[in-house]
């Protein structure tokens, strides 16, 4: 698959996830074999009004590559000066939000909202081609709800503005993250366009990346959730589709490695005042699914240290001795 020039040699993306994909996760998941990464959504009105943190967010690292900057807004003027700011980190392209689902966002107009105006889509996929050096890429959501599923309509109307590639999370506004995925509309919108088009949702294995690439005939698939302390899943995933081979989780100790890698990483970047606190939800999903999960997460809620995550990998190992976990 390509994406304008560049060319994807995997099967598997990571999902830009608000608060979780920083630079030390993207980075990790890059290293198990991810397609590619985008970084967290940047607010365009926060970066044309110079808010420092919009700047912070928008940072992408060369190990990490190739990757794409995601920005949101509703006004198609500030997505364009938004999409030239972008430049100065040099993404291989830019990504639209058109499916976050949090209310914060959605009450701006931004977001899923946009799913209710598929001509402002149009505008503001138009905007982002005619200011940006890079190729423009979407992710949106099936549509606002149950009584308006319209990706497909939206997913024309994008490519006709100049989108090169549409990712589709297979569910509504109204569903937020649950119950399963509705694979079909994925379908729909493959045969609704003439570029690629990247499913998403539900991929939590190997076996539901080639389950849904079977079924909906999509380019990639992209994964979300399935990726939280469980960074692997791409190389599992890579392994199933390109070489037929079956990859076990790691043990508990190599597990617990890879979580304190990642921890080390997130010091690196952020100082370790702000790295744990963070570091605290990633602690939690590494250990989810272990023998004495529940009090062994109620720790990794109270870490403030390295040192602390180090004690409670020994702890996670010690109680899941002679168990793949």
């Amino acid at each position: 698959m390509k994406i304008g020039d560049i060319i994807i040699e995997s099967p598997a993306a990571l999902a830009p996830m608000a608060g979780v994909t920083d630079m030390a996760f993207r980075e990790l998941c890059k290293d198990y074999g991810a397609a590619f990464t985008v970084g967290e959504m940047v607010s365009c009105k926060g970066m044309v009004y110079g808010d420092r943190k919009s700047m912070e967010l928008l940072r992408l690292s060369d190990s990490e590559r190739p990757s794409a900057v995601q920005l949101f807004g509703e006004d198609p003027v500030f997505i364009a000066k938004a999409a030239k700011m972008a430049m100065q980190v040099k993404p291989d392209w830019i990504d639209i939000n058109m499916g976050c689902p949090t209310p914060k966002i959605v009450n701006n107009g931004s977001g899923s909202a946009l799913m209710k105006n598929p001509q402002l889509c149009g505008e503001i996929v138009r905007a982002a081609v005619s200011s940006s050096d890079v190729p423009i890429t979407v992710k949106m959501r099936s549509g606002w709800d149950k009584q308006s599923i319209n990706a497909p309509e939206v997913a024309k109307i994008c490519e006709q503005a100049g989108a090169s590639v549409i990712t589709i999370h297979a569910r509504t506004r109204e569903q937020m993250y649950a119950p399963y995925a509705d694979w079909d509309i994925i379908a729909k919108v493959k045969q609704a366009v003439n570029i690629p088009v990247i499913g998403n949702g539900d991929i939590f294995s190997a076996e539901d990346a080639a389950k849904m690439l079977e079924e909906t005939n999509c380019d990639m698939v992209m994964v979300g959730r399935g990726a939280l302390g469980k960074p692997w899943i791409f190389s599992q995933i890579n392994g199933y589709l390109l070489h037929e081979r079956m990859t076990p989780e790691p043990p508990v100790q190599m597990r617990m490695a890879i979580m304190l890698k990642h921890i080390e990483k997130m010091i690196e970047y952020k100082g370790e005042k702000i790295a744990m606190r963070e570091a605290r939800k990633h602690a939690a999903w590494y250990i989810k699914g272990m023998r004495g999960a529940a009090s062994l997460r109620q720790k990794a809620g109270t870490l403030c240290s390295f040192d602390d995550a180090k004690k409670l990998a020994i702890e996670v190992i010690e109680h899941n001795k002679n168990t793949n976990g």
